[in-house]
């Protein structure tokens, strides 16, 4: 996105990507990727800081080691990557073969410990590589044609429904949205200046923040979203900044309900996905049904079914669709193939909007040397992400059915990028597993700090008899921090992503790991200041007893 707005924010439609378009995720970004590393020594003294101070200090540094740890997870960068290189075998051509995709893809799997993955590989005009690997949630092999939530790259394939419409001549990228889709008010005035352009472009104003995302996705229509937007203002006036919202697709997805008079999910199934031929794909999940994907729990693979809220059939992030199709998507956006609107409307799509370096459905990054055009997609079991290479005709799609802390198939694209451009890719992976086992192992000190605070409780008290009683609540202040943090943890992830609701059954999720830590650090605070309490006061009553 700015590579953050390009690699959706913690779920783009979904918890995970609103994170990234952050400052953490900023500050990760600036970090390169670096591994969390503290030497022998450092270990030494943390220890002996721990014994001197007890637990609550040594939680509170438990605590703020979390954060950092995770703001380094969703940094994938080659930095983290393996160093096994894998032979790309590159022809005379510059076309790496399908053996040696598949040979790097197979060991991406086994070095990253992925439930499944689906991938494809275009080049002018026709599909190198498609496949499968790993399994799904009932025990199934994955393959090309295994049906994928692709959640924010959604976004690229409702600004193609869109442009259909525009070259159609009943829908306009510049006019107000409000004289096109009369439903469409805010309470803020400024609303009415908003084009179909600026939701395509993320610059409409509209911001997380600033409209009930919760009441609005708890419709049941799109026509029922759009009117759960009318208390809702802007962050900025349109056209000035970009800000990335779900919002602006869920909008535009209603317009092209109006102007194409059927359903959103229907419109995309005759004038997107049929003229392809993708006929394994659709809007929602009853046409078409994945399994669960999973969640990576302290590294361990758990099924998981996708919130509900989430699986709203809609245009920012309902497509669900496989290898094979997006294949036959990717060949289209390279200007190959069967082609949906004019060349010009391509253009514009891809093209952008000079608020930020994003267009419609599609940012433009640079991926290990290659200037790309690219979105992903984080829902809270499945994580995809897409990409063209409008300077080789390569395009690139990586699919999974798992979610973590960590954005693996963003690495799996960075091997994939440079073999497309006769270079040999670093096998990815370990960087989860790391990230998870730091946390794993932050969790059991914090339990064990929990379990000796309570332990010496009694001696505690002991050499706190007489003090004035100001003096003992300061000493438990810093015992009561990690249970601050924990209830304050939901609103902290809210301020980073941007003001967006969040739950505690989502940060069940993908974040799961770090929500355990969190949540055992507390417990073992609260556990140790009760205990003290506890013992403080049968220790006076013991005394003024006598």
């Amino acid at each position: 996105m700015d590579t953050a707005e390009l690699r959706e924010p913690w779920a783009v439609s979904g918890a995970g990507s609103y994170f990234r378009q952050g400052w953490l995720w900023r500050i990760a970004r600036s970090f390169g990727g670096c591994r969390f590393l503290v030497s022998p020594s450092v270990n030494r003294k943390l220890i002996t800081f721990a014994r001197r101070t007890g637990l609550a200090v040594s939680l509170a540094v438990s605590l703020a080691v979390s954060p950092l740890t995770l703001s380094l997870a969703v940094a994938p960068t080659a930095a983290t990557a393996v160093s096994r290189p894998v032979s790309a075998a590159v022809p005379s051509d510059g076309e790496p073969s399908p053996a040696a995709i598949d040979a790097y893809l197979a060991k991406a799997m086994e070095s990253m410990a992925l439930p499944g993955m689906s991938v494809v590989v275009t080049h002018n005009g026709k599909i190198v590589h498609a496949a499968g690997y790993g399994h799904d949630s009932a025990g199934e092999p994955v393959t090309e044609n295994t049906p994928m939530r692709v959640a924010s790259v959604s976004k690229s394939f409702t600004a193609m429904a869109v442009m259909t419409l525009v070259d159609d001549g009943r829908l306009s990228l510049d006019e107000p949205v409000a004289e096109q889709l009369p439903e469409f008010r805010l309470a803020d005035p400024r609303a009415r200046g908003i084009t179909l352009r600026h939701l395509l472009n993320q610059t409409s104003g509209l911001s997380d923040g600033t409209v009930d995302i919760r009441a609005a996705e708890s419709a049941t229509t799109l026509a029922g979203y759009v009117a759960a937007l009318r208390g809702g203002t802007l962050a900025a006036a349109p056209g000035t900044r970009w800000a990335y919202c779900n919002v602006n697709y869920e909008v535009a997805a209603r317009l092209v309900e109006v102007a194409g008079g059927m359903s959103f999910g229907e419109y995309m199934k005759q004038r997107v996905f049929g003229p392809l031929g993708m006929t394994g794909s659709a809007v929602g999940d009853q046409e078409i049904t994945p399994s669960k994907g999973f969640n990576s729990l302290f590294g361990a693979w758990v099924p998981r079914p996708e919130l509900r809220d989430f699986l709203y059939g809609g245009g920012a992030g309902g497509v669900v669709t496989d290898a094979a199709d997006m294949g036959k998507w990717l060949i289209s956006q390279t200007g190959d193939g069967t082609q949906l609107v004019q060349p010009d409307s391509l253009k514009t799509m891809h093209t952008s909007s000079g608020v930020r370096d994003y267009g419609m459905g599609w940012g433009r990054e640079t991926v290990d040397g290659a200037d790309l055009l690219v979105h992903s997609g984080n829902l809270f079991t499945y994580t995809a992400v897409e990409a063209i290479a409008p300077d080789t005709g390569y395009g690139f799609a990586v699919m999974t059915n798992g979610a973590g802390l960590y954005d693996d198939v963003y690495d799996v694209l960075t091997g994939l990028v440079a073999m497309s451009r006769g270079g040999t890719p670093e096998v990815p992976g370990g960087s989860r597993q790391q990230v998870e086992l730091v946390l794993g192992l932050i969790a059991l000190a914090a339990a064990g700090l929990g379990v000796l605070g309570v332990l010496r409780s009694r001696r505690w008290a002991s050499r706190r008899m007489g003090s004035p009683a100001w003096r003992v609540g300061l000493r438990l202040v810093p015992a009561l921090l990690p249970v601050l943090l924990f209830a304050l943890y939901r609103d902290l992830i809210s301020f980073l992503m941007n003001g967006r609701t969040v739950t505690w059954e989502q940060l069940t999720y993908s974040a799961a790991p770090m929500t355990i830590t969190f949540a055992v650090a507390a417990a073992a605070g609260a556990a140790t200041v009760v205990t003290r309490l506890l013992r403080l006061r049968e220790s006076r009553s013991v005394v003024s007893s006598r």
